[in-house]
């Protein structure tokens, strides 16, 4: 896919799959599993579209359950998911709520616990942005107020509920991006929150590592998501991901395999404290 196949769309946040053009490639057709994260019980935040998505399916296919956090809105595409969870023959859960609110955050992971039977994997996925003028003057305190709960209030949140359930050999993995590298003056604010994630990432990682819990991040590039149309000036996605090196924008569907990666005690025993960047070929250092 070039970069010159988004035409013009927009949507109200937080958006949903069925009403982009085109549909984004989650691996429904291509991800083959072997066996890696068999047995093994996932949280995955925002876990009904986009990346989220695409971590679920890999998941279900590399042999793991699936809990699934998004928000009541956006429950079609949480069935979708759920509906490829468990035609791979694995357990899929459906938990919608706000996680911006203190309370559903905290109490997520006891929730993915009772529909599993047990947590061996938590993905922070879910984010939100919004992209607006380039001047500072033009930030709204109620957006980035929901930009911050959201991307980071929420990730530490979940993350607090779920350390009483995660034991040895457990993997924690939050979504990064590349803003945190290259950040853009039109989502500051995002951009922040990102940069914050990759060092809670790292401070997580030397506090957890003793009581072996691996704790590592993923930085995707411009990926091709509903939040893309959900937040982006419409003009603007003609151009979305033509930019980086490889000239267009990911799908869903070449992030997850990098998480599967991070969460394979098998493949990544040794992997702690990393960023592991998905991104068209633009660095992360």
């Amino acid at each position: 896919m070039t970069h010159d196949q988004f035409p013009p769309q927009q949507q109200d946040p937080p958006g949903l799959t069925e009403m982009m053009d085109p549909r984004p490639d989650h691996g429904e057709r291509s991800y083959q599993g072997t066996g890696r994260l068999t047995g093994r019980r996932a949280l995955i935040t925002g876990g009904d579209s986009g990346i989220g998505r695409a971590t679920a399916i890999a998941f279900a296919r590399e042999g793991a359950d699936v809990a699934i956090g998004y928000l009541a809105v956006e429950q079609p595409d949480a069935e979708e998911t759920a509906r490829l969870v468990r035609e791979a023959g694995r357990t899929a859960s459906l938990l919608p709520g706000d996680l911006t609110d203190e309370s559903f955050a905290r109490g997520l992971a006891a929730q993915a616990v009772g529909a599993l039977g047990g947590l061996d994997i938590l993905v922070n996925n879910a984010g939100y942005q919004m992209a607006r003028g380039t001047s500072i003057d033009t930030l709204d305190s109620t957006e980035v107020d929901r930009v911050i709960r959201t991307n980071l209030y929420a990730l530490l949140w979940v993350t607090q509920g779920a350390l009483a359930h995660l034991s040895r050999g457990a993997s924690i993995i939050n979504v990064s991006s590349i803003q945190a590298y290259e950040p853009s003056g039109k989502l500051v604010d995002y951009a922040s929150t990102k940069a914050a994630i990759n060092n809670i990432t790292v401070n997580l990682a030397a506090e957890l590592g003793p009581r072996g819990i691996r704790v590592n991040a993923v930085a995707p590039g411009p990926i091709w998501t509903p939040l893309q149309p959900a937040t982006q000036e419409a003009e603007h996605l003609r151009e979305f991901g033509a930019k980086v090196p490889l000239g267009r924008a990911g799908q869903p569907a070449e992030v997850a395999p990098a998480l599967v990666f991070l969460a394979s005690e098998r493949d990544a025993s040794y992997v702690s404290g990393t960023v592991l960047g998905v991104t068209g070929g633009r660095p992360v250092f």
